[in-house]
């Protein structure tokens, strides 16, 4: 019991050390543009926190290079296999990424002017999902990211919010991509009596996310979230602390999440359609791989398709403590291709391409860290 307790307090020493850290530049980026000496001091720290971020990256992506579960001969043997169509899945992925910037684009549009092009958006959004991918906990990296590199631009209040929102809409349209797989399955697909365990535990578990979200974009999330970190043993002073010190900013940061959808429905929705037929458009990187094994162009081949890429997101998403889910991707394709009747070298290939293709993208992100952006100007204060 002793163990347990100095195990807890240890966890919540930890993340009251982040929260703290948290807390200092919220303050600071606020601060950041009311003297010179603390605009050169926010540069400075900006550039910092990137280079520790790379770095972080960076050793990600080793780690993922030297622990590849397979050889570098059988590496080799199905990049060659996959030949042009890897070529078309990274095509697919540049225009995935293009419509999430776009989805972005459309929050920040409705908060105010566009201080930033759409190319220099399309590369935060870029090097944001690359540290989403390399850091344990994928939103502590990318989404600390995307703030840092807004609030110069727009401001603390409205860079948190866009993001926020953009997160928000992420993470929303996974949990009605996991509802339509589960529909399919049930209209098109033999159920036993586990395979009904099992959906009717992951239907409980998006309602539930589903119908949170929903309060969230009605009523905001980010006061009743500390509120909520107030119950953790560890950071009930914490929480209390800066809920007094940050309460107006905090509310007006929950105001700017609710208006976006009950002012700007239009903007809410084609973000929502954009973000999930990006998840839908998704699946056509399987189906890509399934035709390479013989799989006939059809209707079905891109609900198996849909299916498969569902229940490993699912899966994997589950162990997002581990940095690019090693591990947990793999194992969710090998579950989720048994249980549609297709042979373990099948799931294989599809996780060692995707893997591929996601060490890509990361090592890309990280390098378009280092590219410095054309800004149109930046804000004071708030």
């Amino acid at each position: 019991m002793t163990k347990k307790c100095d195990i807890a307090r240890f966890c919540a020493a930890k993340v009251r050390s982040f929260c703290d850290t948290a807390n200092f530049f919220i303050v600071f980026l606020s601060w950041h543009a009311k003297t010179p000496y603390l605009c050169s001091r926010f540069t400075e720290m900006r550039q910092k926190i990137k280079n520790i971020l790379f770095l972080i990256g960076l050793a990600s992506v080793v780690v993922m290079l030297v622990t590849f579960d397979v050889s570098w001969e059988v590496l080799w043997s199905d990049l060659c296999h996959a030949g042009y169509w890897l070529l078309a899945i990274l095509v697919l992925w540049v225009v995935l990424y293009a419509m999430n910037t776009l989805t972005w684009w459309l929050i920040l549009r409705e908060s105010g002017a566009m201080p930033l092009s759409f190319m220099t958006l399309m590369k935060i959004t870029v090097s944001a999902f690359a540290l989403n991918s390399a850091t344990p906990i994928g939103l502590l990296g990318g989404e600390p990211y995307k703030i840092m590199e807004l609030t110069p631009l727009v401001g603390t209040q409205r860079a948190t919010s866009s993001v926020l929102l953009f997160a928000m809409m992420h993470i929303f349209t996974h949990f009605c991509y996991w509802v339509t797989a589960i529909v399919l399955w049930l209209w098109l697909k033999p159920l036993t009596a586990g395979m009904i365990v099992l959906l009717a535990a992951c239907a409980l578990f998006c309602a539930g996310g589903i119908y949170l979200f929903l309060r969230g974009y009605k009523y905001g999330l980010v006061v009743k979230g500390i509120r909520w970190l107030g119950h953790i043993p560890g950071l009930k002073g914490w929480a209390q602390r800066f809920a007094t010190q940050h309460e107006e900013s905090l509310h007006r940061i929950d105001d700017q999440i609710a208006a976006l959808h009950t002012q700007s429905r239009r903007s809410f929705y084609t973000s929502l359609v954009l973000e999930y037929t990006g998840r839908m458009m998704q699946s056509l990187e399987i189906m890509f791989m399934l035709l390479l094994f013989g799989a006939p162009l059809s209707w079905m081949t891109f609900v198996d398709s849909v299916l498969i890429l569902a229940f490993t997101s699912l899966f994997a998403n589950l162990l997002g403590f581990i940095p690019m889910q090693l591990g947990g991707r793999e194992g969710g394709f090998a579950m989720s291709t048994a249980q549609l009747g297709l042979t373990g070298g099948t799931g294989l290939f599809i996780s060692i391409i995707c893997r591929v293709r996601e060490l890509f993208f990361t090592t890309l992100g990280l390098g378009l860290m280092k590219v410095k952006s054309v800004e149109k100007g930046e804000v004071n204060g708030e």
